[in-house]
């Protein structure tokens, strides 16, 4: 009996994902939501027999979405299978919904580093060259049109974009993993939604004020830290590096920080629209808040700052 629902749930989703796929595909408009939803299938398969089967299903689907959609298809089958079979093979072993979550963007990272490598190799497409020609277009078209307002001493103006793109290129490893953190959260929490309908569970992601990273991370930030200043040279492998850790770390960091100015308001019974506020404050004034909101994550991890005020409180 086991069996057989395990072909039959492996049938009926791998015909949902071929369907998501041909409408990602053909169907230029909604296309967007079609992709966002690819993943979803393995997570619902894997998190009813887990990861062992929903390989099996992750291969048959690859092979189907090859015959129905060439190769062009094979990246996306293999990116949103590896995150979505990560996450719902943490669902089965009844994982955390935060352990769930960095799975999820390991296997995301993994896609999407499969989906770096082919298209360089198969379709010859360079992505730090088109990239960076991209961005010079973008920068040559916007300087043409400060110019035709008279606006023509941009020299100075130039200089500071094209230093931004050369770090913006150099930054592309930590871009991709955050592009993995983004993903697997979408992806996860719509298959909460779902799974919560279809199997009645009640799965879903813990307040926000609770996210709290490993002590052990704020050293990992300050080796970057040091890193990037005893390297001189610019161009090299180890500043490239240190700068693409310094940027993760750092963006964990200010996730951190957010954590626990959430926190702070909860603690001390404060409107929900104050920790809001501080948000979309940040957003609006990055160069003068975010460094802020950084500090305090490293405080927070450093100090054990919601321990001592859990401890004042007792």
């Amino acid at each position: 009996m086991n069996q057989s629902k395990k072909i039959v749930d492996g049938a009926i989703l791998t015909a949902v994902y071929a369907v998501l796929l041909l409408v990602s595909v053909f169907v230029p408009v909604i296309s967007i939501l079609a992709v966002v939803l690819l993943p979803i299938p393995f997570v619902i398969y894997a998190s009813r027999h887990g990861g062992k089967p929903a390989l099996l299903m992750w291969l048959v689907a690859t092979i189907i979405s090859m015959l129905v959609a060439t190769l062009f298809s094979l990246p996306i089958a293999v990116l949103v299978g590896s995150g979505g079979i990560m996450i719902g093979g943490a669902i089965y072993r009844k994982l955390s919904a935060h352990e769930t979550w960095a799975r999820g963007t390991f296997g995301f990272i993994v896609g999407l580093l499969f989906v770096f490598i082919f298209t360089q190799v198969v379709f010859q497409v360079n992505w730090t060259e088109e990239i960076e020609q991209q961005m010079n277009s973008s920068m040559d078209l916007t300087f043409e049109t400060l110019g035709e307002f008279g606006l023509s001493e941009q020299d100075q103006g130039e200089e500071i974009v094209s230093q931004t793109i050369d770090l913006l290129v150099n930054l592309l490893p930590v871009i991709l993993v955050g592009g993995a953190i983004v993903m697997a959260f979408i992806s996860q929490w719509l298959s909460y939604k779902v799974l919560n309908r279809l199997d009645k569970k009640e799965l879903r992601f813990p307040p926000f004020r609770t996210l709290r990273f490993p002590a052990s991370l704020i050293w990992v930030y300050f080796f970057a830290l040091i890193a990037s200043f005893l390297v001189s040279d610019t161009t090299s492998f180890f500043y490239t590096g240190a700068q693409n850790i310094l940027a993760l770390t750092g963006l964990l960091m200010t996730l951190q920080g957010f954590s626990f100015i959430f926190f702070y308001a909860h603690h001390k019974k404060m409107s929900k629209a104050i920790p809001i506020f501080s948000v979309v404050l940040t957003l609006l004034f990055p160069t003068l808040l975010l460094f802020l909101v950084r500090f305090i994550g490293i405080i927070d991890l450093g100090f054990g700052m919601r321990d001592r005020l859990d401890k004042k409180d007792e």
